[in-house]
């Protein structure tokens, strides 16, 4: 049996026309004309008015929080069921996360945690859509609005969902999105932040481009970075993005066809296919082992592993991470959900390029796995 990995990626578009166009024209680096292409592009999917390109979707967590000026002393509310990325980009900045717990059905925040948490030191919601379902907006940009809060909204996972209809990745002050190649448009390594604020945008990009200064390009007022996205990057986007209603299409085909194969394995919870406000696009296709199962996921995967079908673990909750419990963060909090789905949840194959055949055999061995 040959191997079945977790994640192929589809680059049979315009993909090489536009790479062969930056190195016959020499450009290769974040000046190149792809990059303003991409922006412009992906921020008129999205329904924003403005994109700034950075080189991958954890950098663009650190620089909207930067460009929110969220700092010393503030807090930012957040799910814990996500990747790191979210709450270190807060602990970089001298703020605190605060944590709510996930929903069982949907695995994203539980939204009715969220003004317990708030604060008088209460900055931000950082919404952070999970796995192909966005997270429940309507009441947090009521609660943003009763308390004055910026939203943060991370839709790294979400290129061509909506929320009833409205596109994820224009809520709130500023959203960011991931271009890994597990994403329905990737560039390799790259990643978005977009806005419809133009100060908050200039920002943006000042503090991606180590604040460089106009008048005194070598002269520094304060810090940035260098986030910058390459040309051979944006060009890899520009092809990539002109496809995407066809990959979302693909995808939802993919985690329709393993819910049709897998429906009968009773110890496994699958993902729902819907919500009142959206249709799963299926970033991953995930399952959590229920507790009449004498083992965890990490089992789970070793035994699908022996059979040569990649798999990954569900995120590890933040207030978990032994890098924050060594700062002392989240002394005593508990979020029984998340805590239980990080350990009984993964992901199988379900890449764009995945082929029927292999999601076939997937589903048959999960099935003598579970039998």
């Amino acid at each position: 049996m040959k191997p079945i990995p977790v994640n192929e990626i589809l680059l049979d578009g315009n993909e090489k026309k536009y790479l062969l166009e930056c190195i016959e024209t020499g450009w290769i680096s974040s000046e190149g004309p792809f990059v303003k292409q991409f922006e412009e592009q992906f921020a008129a999917r999205v329904g924003r008015r403005y994109g700034i390109a950075v080189s991958n979707g954890s950098v663009a967590l650190d620089t909207a929080i930067a460009a929110l000026g969220i700092g010393a002393g503030s807090e930012v509310i957040l799910p814990t069921f996500t990747i790191i990325s979210c709450a270190a980009a807060i602990v970089r900045a001298g703020a605190i996360p605060v944590v709510v717990d996930s929903e069982p059905h949907t695995w994203n925040m539980n939204i009715s945690q969220i003004e317990e948490k708030i604060t008088p030191r209460t900055k931000a919601i950082m919404v952070v859509h999970i796995y192909g379902l966005p997270v429940d907006m309507a009441p947090i940009l009521a609660l943003a609005s009763k308390y004055g809060l910026q939203i943060i909204e991370d839709a790294a996972e979400m290129h061509g969902q909506t929320y009833k209809g409205v596109p994820c990745g224009s809520f709130g002050a500023i959203s960011t999105f991931s271009f890994y190649p597990n994403k329905h448009v990737t560039t390799g390594e790259g990643g978005m932040l977009v806005t419809d604020d133009e100060e908050l945008a200039a920002r943006c990009r000042s503090l991606r481009n180590l604040c460089f200064q106009p008048q005194k390009r070598f002269v520094h007022e304060e810090l940035g970075w260098n986030f910058r996205m390459t040309n051979l990057q944006a060009a890899l986007g520009v092809a990539q993005l002109e496809r995407l209603a066809e990959f979302v299409a693909r995808k939802r085909s993919i985690g329709q066809r393993y819910t049709e194969l897998l429906k009968d394995i009773s110890c496994l919870d699958l993902p729902i296919a819907k919500t009142d406000y959206a249709e799963n696009i299926y970033w991953v296709y995930g399952v959590v082992l229920k507790d009449e199962v004498p083992f965890d996921a990490e089992e789970a995967m070793q035994r699908l592993a022996t059979y040569k079908i990649g798999t990954r673990p569900f995120f590890w909750c933040t207030h978990e991470q032994p890098v924050f419990q060594k700062m002392g963060l989240f002394n005593n909090v508990y979020c029984p959900v998340a805590e239980r789905i990080a350990r009984r949840g993964f992901y199988i194959p379900s890449g764009i390029a995945i082929k029927s055949e292999q999601i076939e055999q997937v589903a048959i061995t999960i099935g003598e796995i579970f039998s």
